[in-house]
């Protein structure tokens, strides 16, 4: 573990409350707008900013905007995320031993939400049901006012950018068994009324590809979002 990491995680020694008032005081001195960490990958494509809300379509889009932030030293967290993949978010670079999961909020969802907003840099939410205006304003104010960024896992009525997956592949040994060994995508960032930009993505490690390449020897699986 990197000493940037283990300065970050709580101190054993010390009051947990006390030292996630810090946290809450430290997160109030933070302008929002300002830029938070983004994997390199994904940084010229959709760079996060403190205060916004981004919506994607896929588990594995949620996981790679919350792993920068882990990667630089924040705590992150999810929360209706059932099917969280440990091993997915460790081969992305996440921190577990600073990251809080809350796989089912039920229906306090909203206030749940708010609470991890008010202590953690980045916020992993899937909804339970669609979300109105209103409702999606009471964690919009929280996040300007925390400095935090909340990435949803479906739809959202006022986001900065929409991410989506439009085509997917995998590749693998060219014949007989074997294990997957990479997934390429063509990723959609809409932003408001925009022409959407698109970009190609690889899997592990979330690289910029030049492009997507057409079905060729060694391609075991090909799904279109």
């Amino acid at each position: 573990m990197s000493s940037a990491r283990s300065v970050a995680a709580l101190d054993p020694g010390r009051s947990v409350v006390d030292q996630l008032r810090e946290r809450v005081a430290a997160m109030e001195r933070r302008p929002a707008g300002e830029p938070v960490a983004t994997l390199p990958g994904l940084a010229g494509l959709v760079p996060l900013h403190a205060g916004s809300t981004y919506a994607v379509d896929s588990a594995a889009l949620a996981l790679a905007l919350a792993a920068g932030a882990s990667q630089a030293g924040e705590w992150i967290g999810f929360a209706g995320c059932a099917d969280f993949g440990a091993e997915a978010a460790s081969e992305l670079g996440i921190e577990l031993s600073r990251t809080v999961l809350v796989p089912d909020p039920g229906e306090h969802w909203l206030e749940v939400t708010a609470a991890l907003v008010d202590v953690l840099r980045v916020v992993v939410l899937r909804p339970p049901a669609s979300v109105d205006e209103r409702t999606a304003g009471i964690l919009d104010s929280r996040l300007r006012t925390r400095s935090s960024v909340l990435v949803v896992h479906g739809h959202w009525p006022r986001v900065t950018a929409r991410l989506s997956v439009e085509e997917s592949v995998w590749t693998g040994p060219s014949s007989g068994a074997g294990e997957l060994q990479e997934r390429r995508a063509r990723i959609a960032v809409h932003r408001g009324a925009r022409p959407p930009e698109r970009a190609d993505l690889a899997w592990p490690g979330v690289r910029l590809e030049p492009r997507l390449e057409q079905q060729s020897p060694g391609i075991s699986e090909i799904r279109r979002a």
